[in-house]
């Protein structure tokens, strides 16, 4: 079984090598063309991520993969889980030092899975509401949602005119720089 490494850090100012050596000294030996790190922020998705992407792309079944910190295999628990889950598909095992170096592919460790997936779960729809709570906070203040129109009133009163004048949609659209779907919702909102 090859064993690979990764580290991440979010600036250049800082090094992943302690992350490595953390993972040495649990005994977990990588190699160096098996040790990747990233210098990116952690908000970047996994797939993304330069070194972690050309790790993966070398990962073969048997492999395992031993991380720091579960924060360093994605952005947030939704990404972590999607990631644990492509590495499992692959049957790359992957082991996490801060989760008592569990390996999650083993069945404490799918349990352990499975307990992250109801919280990222449990974090997407508390996303929705949140997102639908402020678009409804938004709405009720009078605010317009979605992008703003790039026609005027007097634009739309222009179209209609020429369109009763009998220039087609597409001239219209091309004329207005605005998509033909655009051109007809002016034309039956009249």
């Amino acid at each position: 079984m090859r064993v690979f490494g990764y580290g991440r850090v979010s600036t250049a100012d800082q090094t992943a090598a302690n992350q490595r050596q953390e993972l040495e000294a649990f005994g977990h030996v990588i190699q160096a063309q098996r040790w990747f790190s990233d210098t990116i922020s952690g908000k970047v998705p996994s797939s993304e991520r330069p070194e972690f992407s050309r790790m993966v792309e070398r990962m073969e079944n048997g492999d395992m993969l031993v991380v720091s910190k579960l924060d360093r295999l994605g952005r947030d628990m939704i990404d972590v889980v999607q990631t644990i889950r492509g590495l499992t598909s692959q049957g790359v095992k992957v082991k996490v030092l801060a989760l008592g170096d569990v390996d999650l592919t083993s069945t404490a460790g799918k349990a352990v899975l499975g307990i992250l997936a109801t919280v990222a779960e449990m974090e997407r729809d508390l996303l929705v509401e949140r997102t639908q709570a402020g678009l409804a906070r938004a709405k009720a203040e009078g605010k317009q949602l979605g992008r703003p129109s790039k026609t005027s009133e007097q634009d739309k009163a222009t179209i209609r005119t020429k369109l009763h004048a009998g220039v087609t949609v597409s001239q219209i659209a091309r004329e207005f720089d605005i998509s033909r779907a655009s051109v007809i919702a002016i034309r039956e909102a009249a």
